[in-house]
């Protein structure tokens, strides 16, 4: 039995009694232990007043001033409570009303003291509902024959007591760790905890994906029960199975992939066809590997596919949701026959959507294609063997004509993209969030136009034939987060402004990114305003998405074996596809096509049953939490990875000069971009020596009282690299050169 209180809590909703048997069962306790322990907390929670026992069951009990947060606390002891919705307000916890949370830790807060104009709420930490931190990197110390272990992150306000484990913890004195929690704090009772492994004599000493994973406890390898079952995988499908679906093992299929992803660990799940149709539309497919045939609900992979929530890549080393048996297997590899899940979408010759199809199909793949490879075949196409004269005239079409109109259509809807060189290995936006415009692999661009459009078509399926799903939404910026980038362009000459500061669209950003596209910083602009948007979230309702201009729903599909929700998504598909009603009645003589976009409009009955679609909701309506903090944990894990491989190559550069552009500007120092790195340090105010300087906010620059030399935003300086804090990734710069003269104080 492996679940927390939060995941206990989930299955309580619209002031339902539930049994503790279908708690039993939904929870996975299987023996009477576990039985007995999961009736345990129900006795507890119902004691402290969070569950109330109604005729042998339970009901959560509805309180006003207790709110579901996650704390999150400063190195200097003080905590916020933030609120999962979007406006609601932070509370603030002291030290003393923690309770024994940590940082991080999901919890349930009572207001105790009303929040005024100019100030936060004030709570107290009632229940903690998930604990982050269940490993931590820290330092051992030694203290007469006791060890201790000392966490590096500055915002855990603790030691933990060492559990002498009979490793020789002598050994571990002064060394990085990684340490398990064996017994959080109880009353006054401190934590517990385990080395689990010594990383190195400090952190630089420690491999940088070992860092990553230990911080944000991520597990390198399966255990080898789930390796084996993986390994028991079939290998092919029982040609039953292809019998009930399309058959496009006669088309031209092909697949692209990344130059370094030629070896057998590339996990290629998708592929696609382009045909012409009777009336001379484009019928663009994407056909994504058919992962849920072989990943049933509820199996142990299933379960750890949806433990991990995604993959996660950390340069070349790459955590899978599922183990490399399954991409083995189930990749698609050319010259294979393979069940797929296909998004068959026709475009008129402007590159307007007009209808589009979802149904089980099993193809072929023809070719497996490098960017690259793309890219030098459509350079050449005077020069192609007669053999490839089909492929080329497909990639023709595909790149020179179809892709571009799709991306016109997107841009007259008000969309934009951002000039950045692709990291994310997704063919869609990814974490991203938005669309790159890659100046070395535009081939990679002008797919994910058509990628994206695909997932769109699945949310606008699903929405219409109103069964559960799963809504990736992206909220718009915040204008505190444009205001410093839109004088940063304005002090480069640029004229940038928005339309209006109460709301913020993306044809906002797409003119804001035509304007810094004439700037010779238009890399270091790009970034910083990739960076004002926010991360993208799943959501159990449709909603908006800023970063691809969709204003009613989007999600993702064409990754099953990459991101756990694209895999229930596809199983969602695969129940309409075999239990959906396509009438209202069985007397009806006709039905509509489920598979179609052809049918929308035309439901006015539940398409799937009501078991089906109550549990869909149900299950959807508590994952979808978990979820966002997985991909959360992903993300910074990935952007940890990041930050220690730019602190350590500028580690290597201390003492070396560096143009770069003042792009923050603060009343303790001002931020340096290193252009070409693309790497940000901090010249900290007390290092500006030769003049006392004072921050104006208005003008966001630092001047001096006597000298009168201004250090702006959007100024070129030279900095020297002073120190470099490998862990904390922060980078120390002093000035060289730079600066401007002011008259006046003006």
């Amino acid at each position: 039995m492996e679940f927390s209180i939060a995941t206990l809590l989930s299955h309580f909703s619209d002031n339902k009694l539930v049994a503790a048997k279908l708690l039993e069962r939904k929870l996975g306790c299987e023996d009477e232990e576990n039985v007995e322990k999961l009736q345990i907390i129900l006795d507890a929670l119902e004691l402290i007043g969070i569950l109330e026992k109604e005729r042998g069951k339970y009901r959560r009990v509805q309180e006003d001033d207790l709110v579901e947060a996650k704390l999150r606390c400063s190195s200097k002891g003080f905590c916020f409570a933030i609120q999962d919705e979007e406006d609601a307000e932070d509370i603030y916890v002291r030290e003393l009303h923690l309770s024994n949370a940590w940082n991080g830790d999901r919890v349930l807060v009572k207001v105790i003291k009303e929040g005024t104009r100019r100030r936060s709420p004030e709570g107290e930490v009632k229940l903690i509902l998930e604990r982050a931190n269940p490993s931590l990197l820290a330092q051992v110390k030694k203290e007469e024959q006791e060890y201790q272990a000392s966490p590096l992150d500055d915002r855990l306000l603790f030691e933990l007591v060492l559990d002498q484990n009979g490793d020789n913890l002598e050994n571990a004195v002064d060394h990085l760790v990684h340490v398990s929690v064996v017994r959080y704090p109880i009353g006054e009772h401190p934590p517990v905890g385990q080395v689990t492994r010594i990383l190195g004599s400090d952190a630089e000493a420690a491999a940088d994906t070992d860092i990553v994973c230990c911080k944000h406890d991520l597990s390198q390898r399966f255990n080898e029960e789930i390796e084996k079952t993986a390994s028991e995988l079939p290998m092919t499908f029982d040609p039953q199975s292809g019998e009930k679906r399309a058959d496009w093992r006669d088309v031209l299929t092909f697949t692209f992939t990344e130059d370094t992803q030629r070896d057998s660990l590339s996990f290629i799940e998708t592929a696609f066809t382009l045909e012409r149709t009777e009336e001379n539309d484009w019928q663009f497919a994407v056909h994504i590997s058919d992962i849920a045939h072989y990943i049933q609900a509820e199996s142990l992979l299933d379960k750890i596919a949806r433990k991990r929530g995604t993959t996660v890549y950390l340069g070349e080393k790459v955590l899978s949701m599922l183990p490399e048996m399954v991409t083995k297997c189930y990749s698609l590899k050319p010259d294979q026959d393979f069940l797929t899940i296909s998004v068959i979408m026709t475009f008129d010759k402007n590159g307007q959507l007009l209808e589009y199809t979802i149904e089980p199909t099993v193809i072929k793949v023809d070719h497996q294609l490098t960017y690259p490879e793309v890219q030098s075949i459509l350079g050449s196409l005077d020069q192609v063997p007669k053999k490839q004269q089909p492929l080329a005239d497909k990639l023709k079409d595909l790149f020179f004509t179809l892709s571009p109109l799709v991306k016109a259509q997107r841009l007259q809807r008000g969309g934009f993209e951002l000039q950045l060189e692709p990291r994310s290995p997704y063919q869609d936006e990814g974490r991203v969030g938005t669309l790159i415009a890659s100046s070395r692999t535009p081939i990679r661009s002008l797919l994910t136009e058509l990628v994206v459009l695909a997932n769109k078509s699945v949310a606008n399926h699903l929405r219409a034939l109103g069964v559960p799903g799963i809504y990736c939404t992206q909220p718009e910026p915040d204008w505190e987060e444009l205001e410093d980038l839109l004088k940063l362009a304005q002090n480069l000459g640029l004229e940038v402004s928005l339309e209006s500061e109460e709301e913020i669209t993306p044809q906002d950003y797409y003119n804001l990114t035509q304007m810094l596209g004439k700037s010779p910083h238009v890399h270091v602009l790009n970034y910083l305003l990739h960076e004002t948007l926010k991360s993208s979230k799943y959501n159990s309702h449709p909603g908006s998405h800023f970063g691809l201009a969709y204003d009613d729903c989007y999600t993702h599909c064409v990754s099953p074996g990459k991101r756990y929700v694209d895999l229930l998504i596809q199983r969602v598909l695969k129940l309409v596809f075999s239990e959906g009603r396509d009438r209202r009645t069985k007397q009806t003589k006709t039905g509509v096509n489920l598979f179609s976009s052809s049918c929308h409009g035309n439901i006015n009955w539940n398409v799937l049953p009501p078991n089906r679609q109550e549990e869909l909701e149900e299950t959807f309506h508590f994952l979808v939490t978990y979820l966002n903090d997985r991909e959360k944990t992903a993300e910074e894990a990935e952007k940890d990875l990041e930050g220690l491989q730019k602190a350590e190559k500028m580690k290597e550069r201390t003492g070396k000069v560096f143009k770069g552009l003042i792009t923050g500007v603060q009343s303790y120092g001002f931020f340096v971009e290193i252009e070409d790195l693309l790497v940000e340090g901090l010249v900290h105010v007390s290092s500006l020596k030769d003049d006392w300087y004072e921050y104006r906010s208005r003008h966001g620059c630092l001047v001096g009282r006597k000298n009168h030399i201004a250090y702006r935003l959007g100024d070129e300086v030279e900095v020297e690299v002073k120190s470099v804090d490998y862990y904390r990734q922060q980078i120390d710069l002093v000035t060289v050169g730079g600066g401007s003269t002011i008259n006046n104080g003006n």
